[in-house]
């Protein structure tokens, strides 16, 4: 017993003591049974209680999930929408419509290759003509409808770059083929420039378009590059140059018809003055001869019949004599013989009565 005891005793000592004086509180004892001995009792219905609030809390918290997520895949839907239609707006502005039409315009004799034209024409039917593109992508609008959207600008976006690549392509035939035309234009300028210059010497009004023609020669041998406007240009000038020197050809022609039908108007004038000298001379001695003869026979005597003399002569009748002047006399008939009335010179030496004098 004593020996028990002292195990007991020494079991004690082994325990350590509380720490900072502290009391260490009895071990509590849990009857096997379960029961509460503490004189209160839990209600039944508290388990199915938190199960209930948990399965709440879950389901928000999925509600909650699920909002998060479908709003960022409708911010995604609207962001791919609007990356789409902007990128179908870069290819279908009204500055690339334009294009487009003009491309679409150009026809298979205006390029150097007509496949091109071909491909064109291809292009615009698959895209269903050339127009205004109206796709719209709003916040408003569901994820599907966006993702929609999206996709249906994207198929248009494709089709209006296959229309942007044989656009550039149909042009580019059509400038190779302009350039081509401006080159051989400017060939043919040129030599014809060479050939006026050449036959125009000393055929022009004005020297000075000659020199302007040799000037523009030389610069359209100058012109070069990829552009066809250079070379269309070079030839207008010396197309300019050509006209001013056919201009003063004509002129100088003119002047020399001119002065040509001058000297011959002369020619002819000096010519005519010898005639008319000659004619004027003639005209004044016909004039002198008929005033001579007119004055001749204003002299001669009247011839007048004389009548029956004293009835013989069975009704002949005698020619007499002239008479003779009057011998004597006072001139007033007196002395025996008769004086006659002077002689009309008005008839041209015939009497009224149309007898006209003797000799």
């Amino acid at each position: 017993m004593a020996g028990q005891d002292d195990e007991g005793a020494a079991g004690l000592e082994s325990v350590p003591d509380p720490v900072g004086g502290e009391v260490s509180a009895p071990a509590a004892i849990v009857p096997e049974d379960g029961g509460d001995h503490s004189g209160r009792r839990r209600p039944k219905g508290l388990v199915p209680l938190v199960v209930a609030v948990v399965v709440v809390v879950v389901v928000v918290a999925g509600l909650v999930g699920w909002r998060v997520v479908e709003s960022r895949r409708h911010d995604a839907a609207l962001d791919s929408c609007s990356r789409a239609v902007k990128a179908l707006k870069g290819k279908t502005g009204s500055d690339r419509l334009a294009q487009y039409r003009e491309a679409a315009g150009i026809k298979a004799d205006q390029v150097k290759d007509a496949k091109t034209v071909v491909a064109m024409t291809r292009s615009v039917k698959h895209a269903e003509g050339i127009r205004q593109q109206t796709i719209r992508c709003n916040a408003s609008m569901s994820t599907g409808d966006l993702n929609a959207a999206a996709g249906q600008a994207g198929r248009i976006d494709g089709e209006y770059a296959a229309v942007a690549r044989a656009a550039k392509a149909v042009t580019a035939s059509r400038d190779a083929k302009a350039l081509d035309d401006a080159r051989t234009a400017l060939d043919g300028k040129k030599g014809e420039a060479a050939r006026l210059l050449a036959d125009s010497d000393g055929k022009v009004a004005d020297n000075a378009t000659r020199d302007g023609l040799q000037q523009a020669i030389g610069q359209a041998g100058q012109a070069k590059g990829d552009k066809a406007k250079a070379y269309q240009d070079a030839a207008n000038a010396l197309q300019a140059a050509i006209d001013q020197v056919n201009a003063s050809v004509q002129a100088k022609a003119q002047a020399d018809q001119q002065a040509a039908a001058k000297a011959q108007a002369a020619q002819q004038q000096a010519q005519k003055q010898p005639a008319q000298r000659q004619g004027t001379t003639r005209h004044r001695q016909a004039s002198s001869n008929s005033g001579r003869r007119g004055s001749t026979q204003s002299r001669r005597p009247a011839y007048r019949p004389s009548g029956n003399r004293g009835g013989g002569g069975g009704g002949s009748s005698q020619v007499p004599a002239a008479p003779s002047a009057p011998q004597g006399g006072n001139g007033n008939g007196s002395g025996g013989h008769k004086v006659l009335p002077p002689l009309d010179t008005t008839h041209h030496g015939c009497n009224p009565d149309g007898s006209c004098g003797i000799g």
